[in-house]
């Protein structure tokens, strides 16, 4: 019966950082080891923004002044870029999610970029853009609560699209639209639609 020598399990890599423990409470841990290991480990899971990178570091009690270091040393090569990082969130989102430019926004600052990035990542979906995600959107919904009261199926459409972030002009307008063509006139029933 062999033994491993040191306590170390076989296979581990002693470049990284132990999952667990603070960089500080690390005798041996050199903090800009730390660093670099974080990031990439959370760069090889999926792409990040700087502050999501630099909250990451700092949960792990890495000083400011070396995250910085290494995050600047990650932007001048290239693994990190907020401005593809936010183009890639906007472009993913939207198609994948359907979620309107005031969302996807809102989902920018959260993961840290700031609004002038922001605002060029969102100029990829222009208001034509958003028409036909929530002229989708208000398709799909109304094709599964066919057979509901009107009023619900209204209902129902509003909602799921606010939880997307469109405003309710646009969906009012989309929504009288779509259910012109399945025969139904919102603007008959003033309750059916909000404004109608």
């Amino acid at each position: 019966m062999s033994t491993f020598g040191g306590g170390r399990r076989r296979g581990a890599r002693s470049e990284e950082p132990p999952a667990t423990g603070d960089a500080a409470q690390e005798a041996d841990a050199d903090p800009e080891q730390v660093a670099r290991a974080i990031a990439l480990r959370m760069l090889t899971a999926a792409p990040r923004s700087r502050a999501q990178l630099a909250e990451a570091m700092a949960r792990r009690d890495v000083p400011e002044a070396v995250a910085e270091r290494v995050l600047d040393r990650f932007t001048d090569v290239g693994l990190v870029d907020d401005a593809e990082y936010a183009g890639m969130v906007v472009r993913t989102r939207h198609a994948e999610r359907g979620l309107s430019r005031r969302a996807l926004g809102t989902e920018l600052r959260r993961r840290g970029i700031d609004d002038e990035t922001a605002a060029v990542a969102l100029e990829q979906v222009d208001d034509e853009d958003e028409e036909q995600a929530a002229r989708a959107l208000v398709r799909k919904k109304l094709r599964t609560t066919t057979g509901l009261d009107p009023q619900v199926r209204t209902r129902r459409t509003y909602a799921a699209l606010a939880r997307k972030g469109y405003p309710p002009a646009l969906v009012g307008r989309v929504l009288r639209e779509e259910l012109a063509a399945e025969g139904i006139d919102a603007e008959e029933d003033g309750d059916l639609l909000p404004g109608g």
